[in-house]
């Protein structure tokens, strides 16, 4: 009787809330404060309530997060559509009861559960509570699971899976995002993240279990005494370092390499992995930055943890690399799947390279690694290579010339990781794969992203190139002189209100006229228009995208007469409309200023004829 009373709440609580008014949000209110055993969010609501504020509880709790590009991912705090004690557990409910249709041997298999460094004082949210509450879940239903004792990589979770044949994983992490959100970040058990149908799926399952089943789900404590709960973070870290080995192919230079290089792990979980990967390969460990090396879910000596946004968050890394006189700085998000690299090139400052100039140099690195161990030309006929279609088309360059294969999929590394265990049945292997806001993944260990094994692969390549008296940056310009100079450039506009978006893109759709697309852009002929979110592509015969329809998020891509290929699409994470634009130009031209003038022409008019900034709104990005 006690667990129902705790588990139910205090209904009397309930009964003295006085009404909004609004009958679907007082039953929404009613059923959180009957279900919430958080006293944080509970609190946190009763002050909206008190205070009136029926605008944000209606945004809280009559809404519900889905799986976008990266899983479940919101803001922490109280709320239905909001990552929490109650929202977590809810998911992992219908976790379980999708899992139990799927693999009869689930109780066995069991379930991975890994957390990066993230916290909320005022919700108490923390992802190691989060994760030690998923675990919890799977504990009173009998199912074995495998918790990390202390914050992991992201890849870590979906390498577990596999090597420990678990039936699926999950990983608390909100990656890159502010320090408000939080995630909850779904992995198969072939080790990729969810896709369609299993999304879908999932959230029916938690919609069909929303009340916790008992106060076993509640109790943090539970993976401290359960004979259930294993902790795999020796056993995978030894693996992970063990398997990490192949992807070094120089070690006799590295151990004598003079170069010396800057880490800035951004606040989260990467210093201690990326000194381990750096011993494998037999680097010195690089220097950390001290401000970001430990832990803290402020992120506060950066404005924003995403180091993709360049040079204006690495600054305590540069000053750093130019105090010890290092050469290269390495920057892994807050969950280590991520990597942004920067070079001082002597005397003309430091050159950050974009997630596209990355993945050129690490495809013809792991490619050029490839052919010395693999001389006959028959053995490429195995080879692939894979990127998201809005990421640089580079690789396609390569693969035309070095007659590999290369493939393109939807954004988001789901995609591309459920693209590489499709091509492993056939025997086929992935050398490299990556999109472009700088997420890698050299080789094919795990099918996720991996900000530490493509940091400790970066540093071999670039002592390679030292050793030969190159930079990274000079042999950049060496690989477009070979497979033509590819100029691209990616931004992005926040945009905080859904219908203002939708608005747009309709408008794009009947530009000129009901169901007519723009017919130029920046005054150059639009020659083919691709719809993913409709399913019309005007290059295909049918008229249909061979990418699969995502109806749930926007992208348009135009291809321009003059080669410029460009593309609109929302982000599955942030509240962003991101556009990306690329001038591919044969091998062997290098006008490159010419091309650069061109591009940004068609990316001004992209922005702002098409998205129209002022006119809706939009908060242009802060470089």
């Amino acid at each position: 009787m006690e667990d129902n009373d705790r588990v139910n709440g205090d209904l009397n609580a309930n009964m003295r809330c006085q009404s909004t008014g609004d009958p679907q949000l007082d039953k929404a209110v009613h059923q959180w404060l009957t279900w919430d055993r958080n006293r944080w969010t509970r609190a946190q609501l009763d002050s909206l309530i008190a205070a009136g504020h029926l605008d944000e509880l209606r945004s809280r709790l009559c809404s519900r997060m889905s799986f976008g590009t990266a899983g479940l991912r919101a803001p922490m705090g109280a709320g239905f559509n909001r990552i929490n004690d109650l929202t977590v557990i809810q998911s992992t409910q219908g976790l379980y009861s999708h899992l139990c249709r799927y693999f009869p041997d689930l109780s066995s298999r069991g379930l991975v559960v890994g957390f990066d460094t993230r916290g909320q004082e005022e919700s108490g949210c923390s992802s190691e509570r989060l994760a030690k509450l998923t675990a919890a879940v799977m504990l009173s239903r009998e199912v074995s699971v495998h918790l990390f004792s202390s914050f992991v990589p992201t890849p870590y979770v979906p390498y577990a899976v596999k090597k420990l044949g678990a039936a699926a994983g999950v990983m608390i992490t909100a990656s890159h995002n502010p320090k408000e959100d939080n995630g909850y970040k779904v992995y198969w058990s072939n080790g990729a993240q969810i896709a369609s149908p299993h999304d879908k799926e999932i959230l029916r399952s938690i919609e069909e279990e929303l009340e916790p089943w008992s106060a076993s789900c509640w109790d943090e404590d539970l993976v401290d005494h359960s004979s259930l709960r294993t902790d795999p973070l020796t056993q995978i870290n030894s693996c992970y370092m063990d398997e990490l080995a192949s992807l070094c192919f120089h070690r006799e230079l590295n151990s004598s390499c003079p170069l010396k290089f800057v880490h800035s792990s951004f606040h989260g979980v990467g210093h201690v992995f990326i000194q381990q990967a750096f011993q494998v390969f037999g680097f010195a460990p690089p220097i950390p930055v001290p401000e970001q090396k430990d832990p803290d879910p402020n992120f506060s000596s950066v404005r924003c943890p995403n180091p993709e946004e360049g040079e204006s968050v690495l600054k305590l890394s540069l000053l750093l690399a130019e105090k010890e006189n290092a050469r290269i700085v390495l920057a892994t998000d807050p969950d280590a799947d991520r990597l942004a690299v920067a070079e001082n090139s002597d005397g003309c400052g430091w050159k950050v390279f974009t997630g596209n100039e990355l993945a050129a140099l690490l495809g013809w690195w792991m490619f050029f690694n490839w052919k010395e161990s693999h001389p006959d030309p028959a053995d490429t006929q195995n080879v692939h290579m894979l990127a998201t279609t809005v990421s640089s088309k580079i690789l396609q360059a390569f693969a035309r010339i070095e007659g590999f294969h290369f493939e393109e999929t939807l954004p988001g590394f789901k995609w591309i990781g459920n693209k590489i265990h499709e091509l492993s049945k056939t025997g086929q292997r992935v050398i490299f794969a990556f999109e472009e806001s700088i997420g890698f993944l050299c080789g094919s260990m795990v099918p996720e992203k991996d900000g530490v094994s493509s940091a400790v692969v970066v540093a071999e390549m670039a002592a390679y190139l030292h050793n030969k008296n190159l930079m990274l940056n000079q042999q950049l310009d060496n690989i477009y002189q070979t497979y033509g100079y590819h100029v691209s450039k990616t931004s992005y506009v926040i945009c905080n209100d859904p219908p203002t978006i939708q608005k747009i893109f309709s408008r794009i759709r009947n530009f000129d006229g009901d169901g007519s697309y723009p017919k130029t852009c920046g005054g150059i002929q639009i020659v083919h228009v691709r719809d993913v979110t409709t399913g019309y592509d005007s290059s295909r015969p049918d008229l249909r995208s061979v990418l699969p329809v995502s109806r749930s998020s926007q992208m348009i891509t135009f291809t321009l007469q003059n080669g410029v290929v460009a593309t609109l699409r929302t982000s599955g994470t942030e509240p962003k409309i991101k556009y990306y634009t690329e001038f591919c130009a044969a091998p062997g031209k290098s006008e490159v200023c010419r091309l650069e003038e061109e591009l940004q022409k068609v990316t001004a008019a992209l922005l702002d004829k098409f998205l129209e900034p002022e006119k809706n709104n939009l908060i242009r990005r802060l470089v």
